[in-house]
């Protein structure tokens, strides 16, 4: 079933979108121009401790200048973590990596899914 969400812009009045199966819905949205709207997904944080080092989320803009963007993304974001670590700490710290860049490929693998989805493949 296909859902929609009816959202408030500046430029277009109410602009009704298809709402992908993985956006988190706009409950905080304000009205913005048509361009500006955007889909986003559940944030993914990948962590060393209790420390986020990548933010990472889907996102889409369906209504964006640059036509790439109108297609499903990752939005990836590092954070500013930075630390001095002894070897035990750059190990952990290598581990973690490892595992994160695990997850990435499954992040890219779902993104690959949802492109031929969006294709129609």
């Amino acid at each position: 079933m296909t859902r929609h969400v009816d959202l408030t812009t500046i430029d277009h009045e109410t602009v009704r979108l298809v709402e992908p199966e993985w956006c988190t819905g706009h409950a905080d949205h304000t009205p913005c121009h048509r361009v500006d709207l955007a889909h986003t997904g559940a944030e993914r944080r990948l962590a060393y401790g209790s420390d986020d080092l990548l933010i990472a989320m889907l996102t889409q803009d369906p209504y964006a200048k640059d036509p790439e963007r109108r297609r499903t993304g990752l939005y990836v974001e590092q954070t500013g973590w930075a630390a001095t670590l002894d070897p035990d700490g750059v190990r952990r710290l290598a581990a973690t990596l490892t595992v994160h860049a695990m997850h990435l490929r499954q992040l890219a693998d779902r993104l690959a899914r949802l492109g031929d989805e969006e294709a129609g493949r």
